[in-house]
C-alpha cells in the first residue's frame, strides 16, 4: 500500500512503540491521528512533530470505552476524510501471575488490551471495506505466540489478539484491506511501568522505572529499539505480510512451543 499522502490512525501514540510508527508514518508523507490515554504526553509529542511540519491530530482516548474508539474514528474522518491504516498499538501489563491477578486487573489488562483492538475493528474495519483499501495492524507480542510462567493475564490478551488478527486477516483477504499482526519480543519501551496508567480503584502500585537492560538480563534477549519496529511495519502495510516478528528468539520459543503441542507434552517454557 502506498503510504504518501495517506491517513493512519495510531493508539497508544504517546510513547514506546506507538509514537516511533507516528514519527515514521509522518518521515513517509501521511497525515497522522495520534490516540492515547496520556494527554499530557500525547500533546507533547504531537506538538513536537507539528513544528517539524507534520500533519498530526492528537486525540485523547481510552481504547477500552467503545465510545471513545468510535470518536476517534470520527475525529479522524472529519479531520481528514478518510483512514488508510489503522494500528491498534495501545497494551498495558501488571507484571502479575494468574495466581496473583485480581478480577478488576483481570479487567483493565482485557479491557484495553483485547477490546481495545477489537473496539478499533468494529469503529475502522467496515470503513475501509466500503472504500477498497486500507490495512490494520494490530499489537499483539511475542507473549502472544509462546507462553512462559508469568504475566498470565498479559499472555491471555495477546493470545486473544493473535487470533482476532489471523480470524481478520482471512475475513477481508478479498477486500483489499489488509491485515498484520505485530509480535515484537522486547523493545525499549515503558511496558513494564504501564500501571502508571491503571485507574486508581485497582489500587496497583505505580512502578518506579526498570532499567531496560535489567528486563533483557532476566528474559536472555536484547532489546529492539521502537524506531526499528515502526520500519518492519512499514515494510509490512507496503507489502501486505501478516505476521511481523522482532526477534530470532522469538522463532525459536514458538518451534519450542509448537513441538510440545504436536507432541501432547506437557508445556514447558523455553528461554
Amino acid at each position: 500500500m502506498e503510504l504518501k499522502g495517506r491517513v493512519a490512525v495510531v493508539t497508544g501514540a504517546a510513547s514506546g512503540i506507538g509514537l516511533a510508527m507516528a514519527e515514521r508514518f509522518v518521515a513517509e508523507g501521511m497525515s497522522v491521528v495520534m490516540a492515547d490515554i496520556e494527554g499530557d504526553l500525547l500533546t507533547s509529542a504531537a506538538d513536537r512533530l507539528k513544528r517539524g511540519g507534520a500533519q498530526v491530530l492528537p486525540f485523547v482516548c481510552d481504547v477500552s470505552d467503545h465510545e471513545q474508539v468510535f470518536a476517534l474514528r470520527d475525529a479522524a474522518l472529519s479531520a481528514y476524510g478518510s483512514v488508510q491504516l489503522l494500528c491498534n498499538n495501545a497494551g498495558v501489563a501488571t507484571g502479575r501471575t494468574n495466581v496473583k491477578e485480581r478480577p478488576e486487573s483481570w479487567q483493565w489488562v482485557i479491557g484495553v488490551n483485547v477490546l481495545g483492538v477489537a473496539y478499533g475493528v468494529s469503529a475502522f474495519a467496515k470503513l475501509m471495506v466500503e472504500q477498497g483499501e486500507g490495512h490494520i495492524v494490530n499489537t499483539a507480542s511475542e507473549a502472544g505466540l509462546a507462553a512462559s510462567p508469568m504475566l498470565g493475564s498479559y499472555h491471555a490478551a495477546k493470545y486473544a489478539v493473535v487470533g482476532l488478527s489471523e480470524s481478520l486477516h482471512m475475513e477481508l483477504e478479498a477486500t483489499g484491506v489488509g491485515v498484520s499482526c505485530l509480535c515484537p519480543e522486547l523493545v525499549d519501551t515503558k511496558i513494564f511501568e504501564s500501571t502508571r496508567n491503571a485507574p486508581e480503584a485497582l489500587g496497583l502500585p505505580k512502578p518506579g522505572p526498570i532499567p531496560i537492560e535489567q528486563i533483557a538480563s532476566f528474559m536472555g534477549t536484547k532489546a529492539m529499539d521502537p524506531r526499528d519496529v515502526a520500519g518492519r511495519v512499514v515494510y509490512a502495510v507496503q507489502a501486505n505480510q501478516f505476521w511481523i516478528v522482532t526477534h530470532q528468539s522469538t522463532q525459536r520459543r514458538l518451534e519450542h512451543r509448537n513441538r510440545m503441542l504436536e507432541t501432547f507434552q506437557n508445556p514447558t517454557y523455553q528461554a
